[in-house]
Formats: C-alpha cells, structure tokens, sequence
C-alpha cells in the first residue's frame, strides 16, 4: 500500500479545513516513514501567477517506531487562490508529495496541488438567510391573482389554460418568440404566501420581473418598472412586507450582462420615448453597448441578435445600475433583500465590485448571489482569473457542482466520486459562502427534476421531441419516490436549499419551455408537498442546519450518509439507493434519538428501506 504522507482533509494533516482568513494560522503536519532517513521537509506555496515560496518544517517527533511527524505553522497575509505541494530531502536526493485521490498526498511527483483560498479576513456573508429554505418562482407561471390586465400590447398571447402546454414550435422563420403569457402576478405570489410559509420558505427567489417582451424577461427592457402583466411597484412594495411579516425575504433577478433591443436603452423598434443607442449614436445609452457598424452591426449576448451585449465597464451604466441612486439600491429600498446575478461569470471585475459596495452599504444584511455553473473559487473566464468568493464580491454562488453530484448518485446509484465532489466544494470555498450557497437540483435553465431522475435521456432531443414525449405514469411515479431521496440529501447539506416551482407539487417537464409550466393548483401531489414541508420543519427546528460542519460518513454500495454537527444537534441523513432495504449501523458513539424522516429505528442501527432516504437526531453514548 502507498504511503500517504498528507491528507488535507484531516486535522492532524491541516489544522484548519478549507478556506482560511488572511493571517490565520494553518498547521500543517507531514508523516514520514523513518526508513526514508528524511533530512528536511519544505511547503512550496504557489500564488496564482506561479511565483513560488518554499517554507521549511521542523522536525516534530517519533510516532511509535515507524514514523516520524514533521511540523509546520504559516499564516497567508495576502487574500487569493494558492497551490502547494511539499518536498523532503533523503540521502537519495529531493522527492516530492503530491495530491492524489482528491486529498491524499503521495510520495511522487505526478500527482496535481492541492489548493489554498484565502479570503479577507472580514468577510461575512448575511445571519438571516442561513438555515433557511429558498423558492424559485418563475413569475408567469405561478399564480395569478385574478385581476385584470390592461393595455396588453398585441404581440402578446395570453393562455386561457393553466394546464396548456407553453407554447415552443417556432414560426415559419424558425423563430421563437416566448410571448405566451399565463397570467401569473405579484399578487398572485402574495396570496400564496400562507403555502410557502407552510413548506419552510425563508426566500422567495424571482425570476426577472422588470419590463420586458418575453415572458422570461431575461430581454430587459426598463430596470426601472415592473412589468405591467405583473403588477406595479405598489404591488411589489406590498409583496415584499408581507413576505416580511411571514419572515420570508424576496430576492431578484439582475440581468446586467445584456438589456433586450425592445428596450427604452436600444429602442430598436421605437416602443419608448426614449432615444436609444440604436436611434442616434448622440443617445445617453451609445456607450453602452458594443457597436462594430452602427446601427445594425452591434455585438449581441451569445449570438441572440434580440439581447444586446453590455459595456459593463463602461462608467455611466456603473453609475445607472450601482450608483447613489442606481438600480440596485432603488430596487433595495423598495423591500427587497438582495440580488441573484444572471451569468455573473460574464461581469467583470469592476462591475461585481461596484455592484457589492452598492448592496452592503444599502443593507449589510442584503444577499448577493452568482450564477456561475462551475467551482466558483478557480473559476476563469474570459482568460482571467475570476476572484468572486474572496470576500468583495458574491455572497453565494448557485451550487451546480452539488446538484450534479446529488442527481448522478439519485438517477444511477453510484456512489462513485459523490464524496469527493461535495467536499472539493467545502474545501475550496469560504465557510461564510458555504452556508449561503444555493442548493438547487432544478432551476429555469434544467429539465425538471423528476424528468432527469427517471424520464428519458432528453439530450441532442429538439423541442418536438419533448413535446410529445411526456413522462409516463410510471416513469413519473418513479421520479416522485427518487425526488424524495435527492431532496432529503438537498435540504440536509450545507448551504440552502432551493425548490423550483412546482417540484414540491411534482410538475414534470423536459428543457425550457416544458420546464416552465403554470403551476398544478388544485392538481398537486399531496404525499410528495407534505414531504417537503417535513423536510422544512426539520432545517428549522435543527440548529445544525445553519452553520454546521459536515462529516461525510460513507459513500459505498449505493448508499451515502453524513451528519451535520450543530452546537445543540447532530442529524444524520442515509440515501438508500439499494432496491432492498438496508440496516445501517450508526458511527461509534451514536444512538438513535429521534426519526425525523424514515423507517422507526432505535439503538445503534437505522432501518433504512430500498430506495429511500432517513435522516436521524442523533444522540452521544
């Protein structure tokens, strides 16, 4: 067996796991066998430009007769992304430890680094939204107060049917316009607030909801209004207090990036009043976009010729969205809690610093969070390094890499590299962002949940397909009972869960439209919404849950568990992905105190059935 000199995941190995602050202490122990005749042994530290700083251990002493412990203590003064490896001196020359299996340090020099992010020393990520449960709601689609709507503009088509399908077959151009409208509202989302309540929401997260064509809204066309369809900004106003009431904050969607050409900034067709950059090239809002040959050559989000592109850098739009009386700080005074960035991988620096001063001077306490789909913390785009985690930009990121990992283990039940992919997370990221981070299995952008569980592989399939390719009965009776199993591991892992509308009420669909229908109002699955409202009861009632260290305690034989470690409690949770039941036996030193979710269970050993999840108070022996 390969002598393991290092793990940086165990305590004795790294004092502190992860992340650490500028200035804090890191131990670092290394164990060598004694017949090596190890002379010396040296941490080579690499900042994020290679530039290398070798650190000599001390010798520490005999552990029993056949190692010997080396010894170092360093602190990192200045915030950033490191690497390191070791080195130690034999007779035979300088060898090197490298990482392998994802911590574990080998005696060989074709392993990779291990990585090191340190962030400033303040950073603090906001109290009120850690342990709770955030809901994702798509605007059009979720309720619709009834009242009637007004000067709707004739390129609209309003859905009489809340059950019909979206409409996705493009025109005779090959064009799709999303201008299906279901009628859903912000007082819609206000009567509903008694049901959210009821699920454990602390966090209603809103897709965009500012003036725009579509009915997604990602084409912005005015920052400054709501859209009409769903209400006014009395009606906002209005929603975010009672939310308050209920203890349930609002967050919105800032699509900063690109603004629609129907918008009072472009004004492609002349729908403002406004003279837009593409009108005149004397505009106020010229400079904000990336013209090649004005008017009709300008560079454009992704190729879409409807979303142009952005100068984010560029002062005046600084100044328009994160300024004294900028967008975001309007949006904050009038009740909400905090923005969600779209493609915050695709704003520069610049902009996401001015944006986090703007929000924590309106409100320390407001939340700022990033799509980004990757790890965060090594993250590069556009040839640079991205520094969103360090502490001046993002509060949380929307955490694709647990999502993948949670719907891999559910769909296929292997444990293989479940572990190591939630732990790579932990260890790579600050704490203060881990127990903000959005926990999502499904989102706007994904298959429904219950689709990707146990429908078919909808990959490379065009709309048409998915049209006509609904979830059978039996296909979605499975993906309720495999839901069931990748939420409870959802809500029990560190950082927040997110619930996509209508996956608590089991709505299906494949990619995007068929992921945004109405939802099932009178029609949802009662079993798989009270499951659910389990799940929120246990985050709230369980201290853990909000800022508690994880301990993975298995991920063998499709079967995973981990505990939460609180300061009151420690929750276990064991996803059984076996077809047969399952008798776990519970880590030395636990018992059994309580069932929150599963099979009865008492003593040393939790009964766990096939494909099923339980999770456990636990108590000290």
């Amino acid at each position: 067996m390969e002598h393991i000199a290092y793990n940086s995941r165990l305590s004795y190995h790294k004092s502190k796991f992860g992340a650490v602050r500028e200035g804090e202490e890191i131990v670092f122990r290394i164990v060598m066998p004694r017949y090596y005749q190890v002379s010396a042994v040296y941490l080579l530290l690499f900042n994020d430009n290679g530039r290398c700083h070798r650190i000599g251990f001390d010798w520490e002493r005999m552990e029993g007769e056949h190692e010997e412990w080396w010894r170092l203590s360093h602190c990192v003064h200045e915030k950033g992304l490191y690497f390191y490896r070791f080195e130690y001196d034999t007779p035979s020359g300088r060898q090197t430890i490298t990482k392998i299996n994802g911590c574990q340090g080998a005696l060989s020099d074709s392993g990779e680094n291990w990585q090191l992010t340190v962030f400033d020393k303040d950073f603090e990520t906001p109290d009120s939204f850690k342990g709770g449960v955030i809901y994702q709601i798509f605007p059009d689609r979720f309720c619709a107060s009834g009242s009637a709507k007004k000067d709707v503009p004739p390129d609209r088509i309003m859905q009489n049917d809340i059950f019909a399908m979206p409409k996705w077959a493009p025109d005779e151009n090959g064009i799709v316009h999303n201008n299906d409208f279901f009628g859903g509202d912000l007082k819609g989302i206000e009567k509903k607030l008694d049901y959210l309540s009821s699920l454990g929401v602390t966090c209603i997260y809103l897709n965009p909801i500012f003036k725009a064509q579509s009915n997604h809204r990602y084409d912005t066309g005015d920052y400054e209004l709501i859209d009409p369809l769903l209400g006014t900004e009395k009606d906002f106003r209005s929603l975010c207090k009672k939310a308050k009431d209920k203890n349930i904050k609002i967050i919105l969607d800032g699509v900063f990036s690109h603004t629609g050409i129907d918008s009072k900034y472009f004004n492609f067709y002349g729908n403002y009043d406004s003279v837009g950059a593409y009108q005149s090239k004397e505009s106020p809002y010229y400079d904000w976009y990336k013209f090649k040959n004005w008017p009709d050559d300008y560079v454009s989000w992704w190729g879409i010729r409807i979303l142009p592109e952005i100068n984010e850098d560029d002062e005046k739009y600084l100044d328009y969205i994160s300024g004294p009386d900028g967008i975001i700080r309007k949006w904050l005074r009038a009740g909400a809690s905090g923005w969600r960035l779209d493609v915050a991988d695709e704003l520069p620096d610049v902009f996401l610093d001015r944006l986090r001063l703007a929000v924590k001077q309106e409100n320390r306490e407001a939340y700022i969070l990033g799509e980004v789909w990757e790890d965060a913390s090594n993250k590069t785009s556009y040839s640079q390094r991205r520094r969103y985690l360090l502490g001046d930009q993002l509060d949380g990121v929307m955490n694709y890499p647990f999502c993948e990992a949670i719907c891999r283990f559910v769909r296929t039940g292997d444990t293989n590299g479940f572990g190591n992919m939630i732990l790579t997370v932990l260890e790579n990221y600050p704490k203060p962002c881990v127990d903000v981070l959005m926990n999502h299995i499904g989102t706007h952008d994904t298959s429904r949940i219950v689709n990707v569980l146990a429908g078919e592989n909808s990959q490379g399939r065009d709309r048409k397909w998915q049209s006509e390719h609904p979830m059978s009965s039996q296909q979605l009776k499975r993906g309720k009972k495999l839901l069931k199993i990748a939420a409870a591991i959802q809500f029990t892992l560190p950082g927040i869960p997110s619930i996509y509308y209508g996956d608590e009420a089991g709505l299906s669909g494949y990619a995007d439209p068929f992921n945004r229908r109405f939802f099932p109002w009178g029609e949802e699955d009662e079993d798989l919404t009270d499951y659910y409202r389990t799940l929120g009861k246990i985050r709230k009632d369980h201290d853990c849950f909000k800022t508690g260290d994880f301990e993975l305690v298995s991920d063998v034989c499709g079967c995973i568990a981990f505990i939460r470690h609180g300061e009151r409690d420690h929750v276990m949770t064991i996803a059984n992905r076996n077809p047969h039941a399952i008798d776990y036996n519970l880590p030395e030193g636990y018992a059994v105190k309580k069932v929150l979710s599963g099979a009865p269970s008492e003593g040393c050993c939790v009964k766990v059935d096939g494909d099923c999840a339980a999770i456990v108070l636990l108590t000290k022996e």
